[in-house]
């Protein structure tokens, strides 16, 4: 991706980025770890109490060193119970010990503040996992009550594929079957116990460029919703009051939300030039000067929501897309990928460098530009594929090639088997980004990952 030379363009976009840094006062983010040149979680920890207005981060799982690693500094944790440990949560003695194993041994010298319960569990499933999602918030809940401990409070994060429609916000409405039977129940939860309803509102995948501006809080006509006689500037409003509306339509208007992820990646394997640092400067900027004026939306005045943003490090093990390396507010080596005011004052008094565009790694020889294949990430556990295959199998998707006798039976593993059901869905969804999702353990490819008698669509 190609950055212009004009010095008069690099003028004008880091005046922009100057604009956005003085109104920014603290921002959550998403520290991810799949990076083989991240710093000890030790010195990030410092790094953040010392250096930026981050006050708060979401962590993927419940690893002790990086919850120890926050004791001391006052910035709020929020922890995640990995899809596949839901099921055992329901039953009261294994919340117990989950309790006292993750929980009690750190708070409150580290300020637990969330625990999410899994990642998109509605979207991903299997329905084993998302008919014991209610039930195992309730009852980590009551354990924590047990322990003595009222002041740490339960979600679970949802990809906006819970939402049946979102345009116009006023239409909107949560997915048949998932409204009455999992969102009531759970926003129920929330209601009783003052905690908030966590979405991932990821305008990046829903980029158009026929209206690039309606997606990157900049100047545009926006969008009229005739029903409400309100006018949307920008996707992520329209995001969120199509969820609202949703909330509404159940009769939980007054839950709150959290926005427990949204980002915009700094770069991008080739056909999406939209991921540049311009884009992640104007979007994640935006976010922040939105959520921080406490200014709501149009259907939500006054509204202050709280966010985290996707992600605090490129990443360099995520991928093999290059978007996915690069959602990180920060390189590995704390240097800022664009400055949108997130370092204190005292220590952005130096210009920081121009926004570069990373490098491209070499394509392997069977890249086909334009097509793109969706394979699990490598740290995806077999238990999380597993649990893809089990949904893929169930929402009609062919799963003969997977068995006995089939062209992909061989290799006879987890692994290979998720790899090539997981981009049969993809494919066969319209091979959007968010359909390679799966509770974030698959990856769009841009390299043929097809082998010997098995064929993958593309």
């Amino acid at each position: 991706m190609a950055i212009s030379k004009n010095p008069s363009f690099h003028l004008h976009h880091l005046l922009f980025l100057l604009l956005l840094a003085p109104a920014v006062n603290s921002i959550g983010v998403n520290y991810g770890t799949l990076g083989d040149n991240l710093p000890p979680p030790a010195t990030v920890a410092h790094f953040l109490k010392s250096d930026t207005i981050i006050d708060r981060i979401r962590i993927f799982d419940v690893n002790q060193d990086m919850i120890k690693a926050f004791a001391g500094t006052g910035i709020l944790v929020s922890v995640t119970v990995p899809n596949g440990d839901i099921p055992s949560l329901t039953d009261p003695w294994n919340a117990r010990r989950w309790v006292n194993t993750n929980i009690k041994p750190f708070y409150p010298a580290t300020k637990i503040h969330y625990i999410c319960v899994g990642t998109e569990v509605l979207h991903w499933g299997p329905q084993s996992i998302v008919d014991n999602l209610v039930p195992a918030m309730r009852v980590l809940h009551s354990a924590l009550v047990k322990a003595g401990i009222t002041e740490i409070k339960i979600s679970s994060p949802h990809s906006l594929s819970i939402l049946f429609s979102s345009i116009p916000p006023s239409n909107a409405s949560f997915r048949h079957g998932w409204d009455v039977g999992n969102l009531a129940p759970m926003l129920r939860f929330h209601r009783e116990t003052k905690s908030a309803f966590m979405v991932n509102p990821y305008t990046y995948y829903g980029y158009s460029p026929a209206n690039p501006n309606f997606y990157l809080f900049k100047p545009n006509k926006g969008l009229f919703d005739k029903v409400t006689g309100k006018r949307y500037t920008n996707q992520f409003d329209l995001l969120m009051d199509a969820v609202y509306v949703s909330m509404k339509k159940l009769g939980y208007p007054d839950v709150d939300i959290i926005v427990a992820e949204t980002g915009w990646p700094s770069g991008g394997d080739p056909q999406n030039t939209h991921a540049n640092p311009w884009n992640a400067a104007a979007y994640n900027g935006g976010v922040i000067k939105k959520v921080d004026s406490g200014v709501g939306t149009p259907l939500m005045p006054g509204r202050k929501f709280e966010t985290y943003i996707f992600s605090l490090f490129n990443e360099n093990l995520k991928g093999p897309s290059l978007d996915e390396k690069n959602f990180g507010l920060f390189r590995p080596d704390f240097t800022q990928v664009y400055d949108i005011g997130i370092r204190h004052e005292s220590q952005s008094k130096t210009p920081s460098p121009k926004p570069s565009t990373p490098t491209p790694t070499p394509r392997a020889p069977t890249s086909s530009q334009g097509k793109s294949w969706c394979v699990p990430k490598p740290d995806a556990t077999d238990v999380a594929l597993q649990s893809n295959i089990d949904y893929i199998c169930s929402n009609g998707i062919d799963c003969s090639p997977t068995q006995p006798g089939g062209a992909c039976f061989m290799p006879n593993t987890i692994r290979a088997h998720a790899s090539f059901l997981m981009n049969s869905y993809y494919q066969a969804n319209g091979r959007h980004n968010f359909d390679c999702d799966f509770a974030h353990t698959g990856v769009i490819a841009s390299s043929d990952p097809s082998n010997g008698p098995c064929k993958y669509i593309s």
